[in-house]
């Protein structure tokens, strides 16, 4: 007998979500507020990319899954547009952020550059990985648009040699370089909130998800 696979609602594992969102924004602006509330534009700006992005993602990836809304109306090419602008978004606020409040760290020259360094090389290195052997299609979702991506081998190569999860782990990383380098007290609020923000996803969105599109998969291997 045919076991008949339901998608995740549009709600599955939205509570979580929602509920780590407003921890984490609470969280960021007591932090934001003891430093004195500086910036406050750039500050909420570079805020606002990842949550507006991890929200967007969220209702493309479950509409499309639940009738395919996102193909019969924007289509995917659209979705990716915006999907990479937001991402985009996410880096140039908070580089911008980490330009106009540079300095305000007080970190040392010796462990700011260290540290940078530390950061940079295996957040580049995933990112590198990311586009040669993972594909930026498939990695902003497109196996939500493309039943073919469903049956794709699972990625060993280059920085998922060492973790199925090389893009949260480490891709992320690089914004941690980009408020150390800058010695940015402000921007690191950012890039805590950013890369705790990206799990929260991971957990609440992507992995109900991923059950759902690659069980049959799982059964063949079994």
């Amino acid at each position: 007998m045919t076991t008949v696979r339901i998608s995740p609602s549009l709600w599955e594992g939205q509570s979580v979500h929602f509920t780590c969102l407003i921890i984490l924004l609470t969280l960021s602006w007591a932090t934001w507020a003891y430093l004195g509330k500086p910036f406050t534009a750039y500050f909420w700006t570079a805020i606002a990319f990842p949550a507006v992005h991890q929200i967007f993602v969220w209702l493309a990836w479950r509409l499309e899954l639940i009738s395919s809304a996102i193909s019969k109306t924007i289509g995917f090419r659209s979705y990716v547009a915006v999907f990479f602008l937001l991402f985009s978004g996410r880096f140039i606020s908070l580089f911008l952020l980490a330009w106009i409040d540079r300095g305000s760290l007080d970190l040392h020259i010796v462990p700011q550059t260290v540290l940078t360094i530390l950061l940079t090389l295996p957040g580049f290195y995933a990112m590198y990985s990311v586009k040669r052997y993972f594909g930026m299609m498939r990695a902003s979702g497109a196996d939500h648009f493309d039943p073919q991506y469903r049956h794709m081998p699972f990625v060993k190569g280059g920085i998922f040699r060492f973790t199925s999860n090389g893009m949260y782990l480490y891709a992320f990383l690089l914004f941690w370089a980009i408020a150390i380098g800058f010695n940015s007290s402000s921007a690191l609020i950012v890039a805590a909130f950013s890369h705790a923000y990206i799990w929260v996803h991971f957990y609440a969105t992507e992995k109900p998800d991923m059950n759902f599109l690659y069980a049959s998969s799982r059964e063949l291997t079994r």
